[in-house]
């Protein structure tokens, strides 16, 4: 990781922390609503958006795209020129300065409109889904704790049945791989691979797993970000709760 690389070209004086997005005060604190993000000493250096969302070919971030090695090259440019900074004892200058332009991340409210078409040549029609509660979860081939997600999100849709609508939207990853791992899941999920579009109507993905979970009225109940070790049981209670609710809505966290 780059960020390990650069902080231990400062030994002693800089400590690296990876932080699971649902339990990063700072991210809470500064409005961050996605992941990757990274922090020195509590001043943001890099937000989700700045690193680009799936699906972008030339990236409108600061480092997008990505895998460009020029990008990352600024991108450890920049954060070992805030270390310097920070430990000149510019920390609360750069906070008053990042308190004056920082803008809380769009936080969608509402199941967006989808036109996507699943592995089956279906189109994932908004009918098809109303009165329902919807899980969507992005996910990818290569991410490894997508894969126990996606199976437990299988055993919730054999528990609730038609309560509910699991949508299951692949980014970056190739179609036959995408189909191989379908076919060894539960094939009552809606299978589809995801495009541009649709990642910017999420308010952009930029890393997975990220579950969106929306009540039976299409309202955003919560969104999780990451594989986090209680995030089965804690989602699992949320949707417990909206499965069995008269009203089948609940105020967002």
């Amino acid at each position: 990781m780059l960020v390990q690389k650069v902080a231990a070209r400062f030994p002693g004086s800089v400590t690296f922390v990876s932080e699971n997005f649902g339990a990063s005060k700072l991210a809470d604190q500064l409005g961050v609503k996605g992941y990757p993000a990274v922090f020195v000493d509590g001043v943001l250096v890099a937000a989700p958006r700045d690193f680009g969302y799936f699906g972008e070919k030339e990236g409108t971030g600061r480092y997008a795209p990505w895998r460009n090695a020029a990008n990352q090259a600024r991108f450890e440019a920049d954060l070992s020129r805030m270390i310097q900074l920070i430990l000149a004892g510019r920390k609360d200058a750069l906070k008053a300065e990042q308190a004056r332009t920082t803008e809380a991340a769009e936080v969608i409210e509402t199941l967006p409109q989808l036109s996507l078409t699943d592995l089956a040549g279906h189109p994932l029609a908004m009918a098809d889904l109303s009165g329902r509660i919807v899980i969507v979860e992005f996910w990818a081939t290569w991410c490894v704790p997508c894969r126990s997600t996606l199976g437990w999100l299988g055993e919730l849709k054999q528990k609730y049945g038609d309560k509910i609508a699991v949508l299951a939207l692949a980014v970056e990853s190739p179609e036959g791989e995408v189909r191989s791992i379908a076919g060894s899941l539960d094939p009552g999920l809606h299978w589809a691979i995801t495009d541009t579009r649709t990642a910017q109507a999420f308010g952009d993905i930029t890393a997975v797993p990220t579950m969106f979970l929306f009540d039976r009225t299409g309202r955003m109940a919560r969104v999780f970000y990451g594989a986090p070790p209680d995030l089965h049981a804690e989602a699992g209670e949320l949707l417990d709760k909206l499965a069995h609710d008269a009203g089948g809505t609940l105020s967002p966290r």
